[in-house]
């Protein structure tokens, strides 16, 4: 039972797709009385006795057509075939057909099977009674005008929805980009002013302290003027540790991949930082004359020939001595530090050297402050190496100095431009596209066409179809009519007793489709005798009444005609 429960409710569902809101319910309940008492209407006025049968059958209909589109399609045109009452309900069942089966197979064969199937029965209603090219032709252009028609102009509306529901699916797409994007260059906007706060400030930072170290061990001073310098040191110290905490708030916030600071190039191949010329490796003679004037020893070598860097390179060989400096600063004060630059023939190798710093004379313990380091120093200069195709090599040598060693090829920095950098060396910013809300997508191809131009040439090839069937009709029809039609003077020429061949010969052939309803009708016919019924051309000014002539032949001759009114 259980299983049986569960395959009806599915049956149900499938059937009669929800959700019923309450503006759906009325709709379709006025719709299914509406298409029911017409079809009712219609067997009534025709007449048959399928007025009641047809028009809850119509409703039925109506109703599972959003849930059976093809199956209704079908059964409608089997109705359609044997009465008129279903004619309005094939209008529904098309469009719903062409609305909601997506499958291209299954809608041609339902519109298929079911304009055969509504011919079929037709022929076989009005077999004898209707010339049976006329059945095919009206029940095609019915067809093709009731049913084909709607379903081409409901699968355009369906197809269109679809579209419109896909461009609002991808702005919506492309608005939530935007902010991504936007999101991400202000992460990597902070990210690039905590590394250029970390390079550059903790660069002045350490030379503040390593000048004020030296202040500190001069004998010239006095102590009091030593107490002070150390206050200064102290201080630096202090704002080295508040700038490393900062720097790490924000590296912490941010979950962007750490920038590269190049971006413009400055003269001389330096690079600009936000709007302010660091320098290349041209400005890492600065760097180093910087270091000499703070009292540190400091010697920079060149080796191979030079050559032009862009300036992303550039700049990361001059923050990589920079860092290199800095820590040596720290970690090393007074040791003296070889800065050395090689033009290798496929990369530049930027190495900086420190041996074990000396230890301290005339400085209280603890007067200098702790060691400040913030981790973020060495990692950045990876990732800037990283970006420019080379690498970073960090560790400490055999007589207990430290070593950091670049590699920076090239081929990876020729052309490349600074990573996150945007014009005048600020942050990069979000691509146009994401700003704008229009990314950049595919070139349709030529081929592929709005589906609205599919169901055009659809409609306009229905339409012809149909034109041409009405024109084929009404020809057919006037024919018909031709032959079944004789005139009253032939009528009063033909004399009694003429051979029977040459009163055939004189007479249309007939038309069984306008005389069927004359036969057995007017006068009694002379027993034993074959009759000829037409229609007279003199029309009758009775309505619902037609002038009838009949010929009766026997043994060859003509034995009677009559000339007669009759009912339509």
């Amino acid at each position: 039972m259980d299983v049986i429960a569960r395959a009806w409710s599915k049956a149900v569902r499938t059937a009669l797709p929800g959700p019923w809101r309450p503006a759906l319910v009325i709709r379709e309940a006025v719709g299914a009385i509406l298409l029911g008492g017409l079809a009712a209407l219609i067997e009534v006025v025709s007449p048959t006795d399928l007025a009641v049968p047809m028009g809850l059958l119509v409703a039925v209909l109506f109703l599972l057509r959003r849930g059976l589109p093809a199956t209704v399609l079908v059964l409608t045109a089997v109705a359609a075939g044997w009465g008129g009452g279903p004619l309005p309900l094939l209008i529904c069942a098309g469009w719903s057909a062409g609305a909601r089966v997506s499958r291209v197979g299954v809608l041609a064969g339902s519109f298929a099977g079911g304009y055969l199937l509504m011919t079929l029965l037709g022929m076989l209603k009005d077999a004898g009674q209707v010339p049976v090219k006329l059945i095919i032709g009206f029940s095609l252009g019915g067809f093709l005008l009731l049913a084909v028609l709607p379903a081409l102009w409901g699968r355009y509306r369906a197809q269109r929805r679809a579209l419109t529901d896909a461009l609002r699916e991808r702005n919506e797409q492309l608005l939530r980009e935007r902010a991504m994007v936007a999101h991400q260059a202000r992460l990597r906007e902070r990210h690039r002013i905590a590394q250029d706060m970390h390079d550059s400030l903790g660069h002045q930072l350490a030379l503040i302290s390593v000048h004020t170290g030296a202040l500190e061990v001069d004998r010239t001073l006095t102590e009091r003027q030593r107490e002070a310098v150390g206050v200064l040191r102290l201080a630096a110290v202090a704002a080295m540790r508040e700038l490393r905490e900062v720097v790490g708030v924000l590296h912490d916030e941010s979950t962007a991949r750490p920038p590269v600071a190049g971006s413009g190039t400055a003269p001389g191949g330096g690079a600009v930082v936000g709007g302010v010329g660091t320098g290349g490796v041209d400005g890492i003679e600065g760097l180093v004359g910087s270091s000499r004037a703070a009292g540190a020893e400091v010697s920079l070598g060149w080796d191979g020939e030079r050559r032009p860097l862009a300036a992303s390179a550039g700049h990361a060989a001059y923050r990589i001595v920079q860092e290199a400096l800095t820590n040596a600063h720290k970690h090393a004060p007074g040791a003296p530090i070889g800065v050395a630059l090689r033009y290798e023939p496929d990369a530049l190798v930027v190495e900086v050297v420190n041996p074990r710093a000396p230890e301290p004379v005339g400085v209280r313990p603890g007067g200098a402050g702790a060691v400040v380091s913030g981790g973020q120093g060495l990692t950045g200069l990876r990732e800037r190496a990283r970006l420019v195709g080379g690498m970073v090599h960090a560790g400490p040598t055999p007589e207990a100095g430290f070593r950091l060693a670049a590699v920076l090829p090239y081929e990876g920095a020729e052309g490349a431009p600074a990573p996150d950098a945007g014009p005048g060396g600020g942050a990069a910013e979000a691509p146009d596209w994401a700003l704008d809300g229009l990314p950049p997508v595919e070139a349709v191809p030529a081929k592929r066409r709005s589906p609205a131009i599919g169901c055009a040439i659809g409609g306009v090839a229905v339409l012809v179809a149909v034109v041409g069937l009405l024109v084929w009709g009404v020809v057919a029809f006037v024919g018909e009519a031709a032959d079944a039609t004789v005139k009253r003077s032939l009528y009063d020429a033909v004399q009694l007793g003429s051979p029977e061949a040459e009163v055939k010969g004189k007479l249309p052939r007939g038309g069984g489709f306008f005389t069927k309803h004359m036969e057995g009708s007017g006068p009694t016919a002379p027993p034993g005798s074959t009759c000829r019924y037409f229609l007279s051309d003199d029309q009758s000014d009775v309505w619902g009444e037609d002038n009838a002539i009949r010929f009766c032949f026997k043994d060859g001759v003509l034995v009677d005609k009559q000339h007669y009114r009759v009912k339509q």
